[in-house]
């Protein structure tokens, strides 16, 4: 299969607000540059993925994922998210993609191997396979195939709007739970775990 990850980023001083408490804007910056970065390494390294697209309205995001090889894609302010990703999954379609990976940018535990173990649980078209969050609410990264069958989610009720349409199409959804897909950064409570493990 054409396999393209997608990754919609936020302007990275915009990100994050509710770590302000812990760290200042520059501190928030810092942050989001590292989670980007990694995320940008760790997908270009997956010899799977024949493509990434990220898409945002920060012209400096757009700038570091063109450095580490990635398509671009200017976002509408105006857009909801998940107009923002049906038009990012057409791009990705009108070259020919088949399936699509898409990832948020704040998981700082992921790992090639987290990406490998996803796609390893792709069966047979059609199919859905998503990494949800730590509360089984939204959903982290999602695996399409094909990209034309399904609509695609992000954000807080996406896990129940994915089961539907599952329902809807008779595809296989699986839910696969793994701790590093399932971390986002979005509390001090969260930051303070981080630094725990990353002091191990």
């Amino acid at each position: 299969m054409s396999l393209w990850a997608i990754v919609p980023v936020k302007p990275l001083r915009m990100s994050k607000p509710q770590l302000s408490d812990v760290l200042d804007e520059e501190e928030r910056l810092t942050l989001n540059l590292t989670m980007l970065g990694n995320t940008l390494q760790v997908l270009s390294s997956v010899q799977e993925i024949d493509q990434v697209l990220v898409i945002s309205r920060d012209s400096s995001v757009l700038s570091m994922a063109r450095d580490y090889g990635a398509r671009t894609l200017q976002e509408d302010p105006n857009s909801p998210l998940e107009v923002v990703l049906q038009r990012a999954a057409a791009v990705a379609r009108a070259y020919a993609a088949r399936a699509l990976l898409i990832v948020a940018a704040d998981l700082p535990l992921l790992a090639p191997e987290d990406v490998q173990t996803m796609l390893a649980h792709a069966v047979q078209p059609p199919e859905m396979i998503i990494a949800p969050d730590r509360k089984n609410d939204g959903v982290n990264v999602v695996l399409i195939n094909p990209i034309e069958m399904f609509k695609v989610t992000f954000g807080k009720g996406s896990v129940e709007r994915y089961q539907k349409q599952a329902i809807a199409h008779g595809t296989r959804l699986e839910i696969l739970s793994l701790p590093t897909l399932a971390f986002d950064l979005d509390s001090p409570e969260d930051l303070e775990y981080l630094n725990q493990v990353e002091q191990v």
